[in-house]
């Protein structure tokens, strides 16, 4: 039985000893209670800033979020700042808190979320806006920032969903685009200052501070004005001095940040039991509907000997089996053939494995994926075709042929692999029936291939499919999204394709998630301030882990809609189904991709004529307007480093650090 007891709250003092009496009545406790590998705990007086770091989802989502442990590692590498991690708690342990008063605390030093100075959201998806209020509920802190006073913290937005943050610009205080390295430095230098000051002018006074960078966007210093139809008229600064646009951060130079240098180790179940080194940032495959390639443009790649410093490092210091090459299109690496081999040839022998994320088609090789999986491992491979017709693929600028995926397949199946799987999007702009079915006929290919290469029945294909969203800051912005029903029907049709093929039926699966999700996805990435409405109503009606099937309602968002647009002359299907104009004032018109608005719109133009785009890496400059308006470059090799150092094996005295 729980008793209730009274308390007196010391600001940067751990409430674990009130956390603890719940954990008995919850699932998973184990995630609540820190202690991980490579943690850190500084004490509270010994810095002048104190930064909560949030990945709005579950823990086991969250914990291995490479972001959030880079920006865990950068700041407190500083001996003037700490920082600490908090994320999403189940709604048995939120019914708990509320009960007992517990608020929303750190895992590593269980401290109030309410105590820090900064709390910095991390966004990979729309769908944890719900929970980012849950955590700020808990803490005690107000929803909405206009009634946060200075004894709360500064809340701040990142990562991808961070690009257009006018959905949640009246919950956060700041937003921050691009890479985060600098960006928190940059952030904590002025908190620091300001508060050594002794908070002159308060926390609008530090606000300010912020948004004159150029480089944070401060929501309450932009006014919008509405035309009669509901369309933006103007998004302008309400005070001197503040910036019109806010650009982003880009980290040049990846050597230089080889971040996370001594990963975390979760003691509960994580999503990804592995440890990742990212290999390089950016991407100029320029795929329409791709905003994570668009928005980290350009492409920056780390050398051979700082990947494998990296991987050495972060072996000996966590005792990980795996390690993930991660970026947006790891094959790509203009020396990944030499990266893969000299990590293979260093760690045979130890049982270390290597993976890559999803691989496009034209990137892979038999002899890299031999590589990856030279210790015995061999698991199924991932391509992404994106598009089932040649149509398609020519609209999203996805420039796969089928005879580039058969060839592929076929060599993969025959060099013994036995799944390999496909994911395809529905609802790209243009798509037809047609082009979906060819998706089953896709499937059928690469099953009558892969037994042809291989000899054999037994291997399988497995077909992901996933509604397309339109996303800010890429050339499908403009683009009207397929309603839940038809994106349904297509699904159904598709299904039934598949389960219809008596031959090569059998030997392939299907995967996918109904319309619906799309859809509110779709309300909030191109929605702007009123869509803030909704999300509130959302929550208080009890909208948790959008992003989880489980406790997602799409009924719960259309009625909040409903109520929160009732009196505007907007809806979910003007957000969401309706194409732009190129006239039309874009939410996130104000804030600096760095991509030039004009390309954007000529690239969706040739999207509609089926004009493919090549990469930049390799061709002329197609002004994109990244490199010049940023003031960056790319930076790829080859280096002319094409050998690993070669400790072939792991010591017995760096494998006893690790298990002490």
């Amino acid at each position: 039985m729980l008793v209730k007891t009274p308390h007196v709250h010391v600001p940067g003092a751990s409430v674990f000893d009130r956390l603890e009496a719940l954990l008995p009545f919850v699932s998973k406790p184990i995630q609540y209670v820190g202690g991980e590998l490579n943690a850190v705990q500084k004490p509270w007086e010994s810095v002048d800033v104190h930064w909560a770091l949030m990945y709005p989802d579950a823990y086991e989502v969250g914990a291995p979020n490479q972001g959030v442990q880079i920006l865990y590692e950068v700041i407190n590498e500083r001996a003037d700042a700490l920082a600490e991690r908090t994320y999403a708690v189940w709604p048995d342990l939120e019914k708990l808190m509320r009960e007992h008063q517990v608020p929303q605390f750190t895992v590593d030093s269980h401290r109030a979320l309410g105590d820090f100075d900064v709390v910095g959201m991390s966004f990979s998806t729309e769908l944890g806006y719900t929970n980012m209020l849950t955590a700020i509920d808990l803490a005690g802190v107000p929803v909405l920032a206009a009634d946060r006073t200075d004894a709360h913290p500064i809340v701040i937005a990142g990562g991808h969903a961070a690009f257009n943050p006018e959905t949640i610009a009246e919950f956060v205080d700041a937003a921050v685009m691009g890479d985060g390295e600098e960006a928190v430095l940059l952030i904590t230098d002025i908190v620091r200052d300001w508060k050594r000051e002794g908070c002159p002018e308060g926390r609008v006074g530090l606000l300010r501070r912020l948004a004159l960078t150029g480089v944070i966007y401060v929501p309450r210093f932009y006014d919008v004005e509405y035309l009669e139809d509901g369309r933006i008229k103007r998004i302008v600064p309400n005070e001197a001095d503040i910036p019109w646009r806010v650009r982003k951060f880009t980290l040049m130079d990846l050597d230089s940040w080889p971040y996370p240098k001594a990963p975390l180790v979760p003691l509960a179940e994580t999503v990804h039991e592995r440890m990742s080194v990212e290999i390089f940032r950016g991407c100029t495959r320029g795929c329409r509907f791709c905003q994570a390639g668009m928005i980290t443009r350009p492409v920056r790649e780390r050398s051979i000997t700082g990947i494998a410093e990296m991987v050495e490092s972060g072996l000996c210091k966590t005792g990980y089996e795996e390690v993930g090459l991660l970026s947006l299109s790891s094959a790509d690496h203009t020396e990944i053939a030499e990266i893969a081999k000299g990590l293979a040839d260093r760690y045979e022998g130890t049982e270390t494995a290597l993976s890559l994320p999803s691989t496009r088609v034209d990137a892979f090789n038999i002899d890299l994926a031999n590589e990856l999986s030279r210790n015995g491992r061999r698991s199924g491979l991932t391509f992404a075709p994106e598009g089932g017709s040649e149509r398609m693929r020519k609209v999203i600028n996805k420039q796969v042929t089928e005879a580039d995926l058969i060839r592929t397949v076929s060599a993969a199946y025959g060099a013994g692999w036995r799944q390999v799987k496909l994911y395809f999007m529905v609802g790209l702009p243009t798509e037809t029936d047609a082009d979906v079915m060819q998706v089953a006929e896709l499937a059928r290919e690469v099953i009558k291939a892969g037994r042809a290469a291989s000899g054999r029945r037994d291997i399988r294909c497995t077909v992901s499919i996933g509604g397309f969203v339109p996303k800010p800051h890429t050339p499908f912005q403009w683009a009207s999204q397929l309603n839940h029903e038809a994106t349904d029907a297509r699904l159904h049709m598709l299904r039934d394709a598949i389960r219809a093929d008596r031959e090569y039926g059998k030997s392939i699966g299907l995967r996918y998630h109904d319309g619906k999700p799309g859809i509110v996805e779709g309300l909030l990435s191109r929605g702007d301030r009123r869509v803030g409405r909704v999300i509130l109503q959302a929550w208080r009606d009890g909208a948790r882990f959008d992003g989880w099937s489980e406790h997602f309602s799409y009924d719960r968002w259309m009625n909040a809609a409903a109520v929160a647009l009732a009196d505007e002359p907007v809806d979910v299907d003007w957000y969401t189904i309706r194409e732009r104009q190129q006239s039309e004032v874009l939410p996130w018109g104000h804030l600096d991709s760095g991509l030039d608005a004009d390309w954007l719109w000529e690239d969706w133009q040739d999207s509609l004529s089926e004009v493919g785009v090549e990469d930049c890496r390799w061709t002329p400059c197609f002004d994109c307007g990244v490199c010049d308006q940023m003031e960056t470059e790319i930076q790829v090799g080859p280096t002319g480093v094409v050998t690993l150092p070669m400790p072939t094996v792991r010591t017995t005295a760096v494998l006893a650090e690790v298990d002490a």
